[in-house]
Parts: structure tokens; C-alpha cells; sequence
């Protein structure tokens, strides 16, 4: 059968200052296409381009990307702030019903960073604007100096559920995963399971109780190198397969617990 198709949700860009782009990074592309064996499609994170419906039809997964920019927390009913950081309103008119629609449809999608923030926003969640800021809390953003491979290094362990679904697919209860992230779980929204924790209990990996499909979500950043480390293949091999099924028959491959 032909692959099934990922939407991948862009981060508006600009290429040299000047430019305006939608974009997404090609360890996410990679690791869409070379480890859940899908057809990576970047969608615009602009719904003057394309409605929620628009989307669910024509996509069979979607991965909630990264990215610098943060949801606006009008969106959790708190006022903005200088801690709150930049915000994209155009991708929280996008991301935020489609994921309630994907939970509600049992339709896959995987939540990475910003999107691992952005389904517990969706279902009515909060964040807390600067996790390092916060008592006992050590800081969890990207080391702001040296290459990508010391950004992306592994610098913590994550303690997930003894039979839930991560563990499940990891084989250990604790795995060792990078941090790039400012922000955070203050309160998880409705269905939210927080499966998984850092050693400071920063929530690190989540899924939605009672979904019918695939809503696996971690805080770290799986796609890089992806198809080697052994905690990130597993995620995207079985995001892979949950688009594969309902490319087949339109039919939720079940993930939680």
C-alpha cells in the first residue's frame, strides 16, 4: 500500500529577517519518513489556508512539531506576560480544535514539545510560563552555546509508568532523553495522563485516557536521530503504524493504557 500521509504542522519563519515562511525541521521529516514509514506532508499553521476538516480528511496522522514560539495563555485563561514569552496565534487556531477533533475521531498524532504542550492546552490544561523559575525545578532549555549534537545530548532520565503504554514500548521504566523546553505542565487538562516524569517532576510524557487512537506526547525532542537512539525509534515506529491502520480502514489503533 502506499505510505500514509503524516501532516507535519509547520512554524512560520522568516528567512533572513525578511521572508515569510512555513516551515519544519528535517529531523522531523526524516524520522516521519524514514522511521514511521510515512509520507511527510508540512502543513501550513495558518487557518486561512486550511480548515480543521480540511485537514482530517486529507492527512492519516499528524505530528505536533516543536517550536520557538509559545501558546498564547489566553488559551488557558491566564493574561500574557513578558515571561510568557513569543506566541504564533495562527497555529492555536490550528493546532488546538484539530487535536480535539483527532481525540474525539480516534485519528493518530504524536505531540513533541511545543506540541506535547499544545494537547494539554487543547483539552484544557495549563502551562507554567519558565519551568527553571519554579522551586526544586532544574532548567530545562536548549544549552544556548556548541553544536547541535551537544543541544540535542541526552541530559536526564524520565521515569515512566511500570505497564503503561511507554513502557510498553520501551521495555524500561526509565530511559535517558534530551531537554530543550522553557515551559511546562502546571495543570494537566481533562483525560490527560501524565505517564512519565523527570527526576525534578517536570511531566514528560503523556497520553489521553480513554482515546481510541494513538496520543502518545513527550516533552523532549525524539526526531533527532531518530531511527538510532532506541528511545525514539519505538515512538515513531508505532506512530507509523497507527497512521498505517487508519490509512487501511480509517480505524484507531488503540495506544493508552
Amino acid at each position: 500500500m502506499t505510505r500514509p500521509i503524516i501532516g507535519i504542522i509547520g512554524n512560520a519563519t522568516l528567512i533572513n529577517d525578511t521572508y515569510q515562511t512555513q516551515a519544519a525541521g528535517i529531523m522531523n521529516t526524516e524520522a516521519v519518513a524514514q522511521v514511521s514509514g510515512g509520507l511527510p506532508l508540512i502543513v501550513p499553521a495558518d487557518p486561512a489556508c486550511a480548515s480543521v476538516p480540511e485537514l482530517l480528511e486529507a492527512c492519516d496522522g499528524f505530528l505536533f512539531t516543536g517550536g520557538r514560539p509559545n501558546v498564547h495563555p489566553e488559551e488557558y485563561g491566564e493574561a500574557e506576560t513578558p515571561a510568557h514569552g513569543a506566541f504564533d496565534r495562527n497555529r492555536d487556531a490550528v493546532t488546538l480544535p484539530l487535536i480535539r477533533a483527532l481525540v474525539e475521531r480516534g485519528q493518530p498524532f504524536f505531540g513533541i514539545c511545543r506540541g506535547f504542550q499544545e494537547v494539554n492546552v487543547a483539552m484544557g490544561g495549563s502551562l507554567h510560563p519558565e519551568i527553571r523559575d519554579l522551586p526544586g525545578r532544574e532548567n530545562h532549555r536548549m544549552p544556548p552555546d556548541g553544536t547541535v549534537e551537544e543541544k540535542f545530548a541526552l541530559r536526564h532520565k524520565v521515569t515512566v509508568s511500570e505497564g503503561g503504554p511507554f513502557h510498553r514500548l520501551f521495555g524500561a521504566t526509565e530511559v535517558m532523553t534530551n531537554t530543550l523546553h522553557g515551559q511546562g505542565i502546571n495543570r494537566a487538562g481533562r483525560r490527560i495522563v501524565i505517564d512519565g516524569h523527570a527526576p525534578d517532576g517536570t511531566p514528560e510524557a503523556t497520553y489521553v485516557e480513554g482515546a481510541l487512537g494513538f496520543t502518545l506526547s513527550v516533552q523532549w525532542h525524539p526526531e533527532y536521530r531518530a531511527a538510532e537512539d532506541p528511545v525514539s525509534r519505538p515512538l515513531f515506529e508505532a506512530f507509523g503504524e497507527a497512521a498505517r491502520a487508519w490509512a487501511r480502514g480509517r480505524q484507531p489503533l488503540r495506544m493508552s493504557a
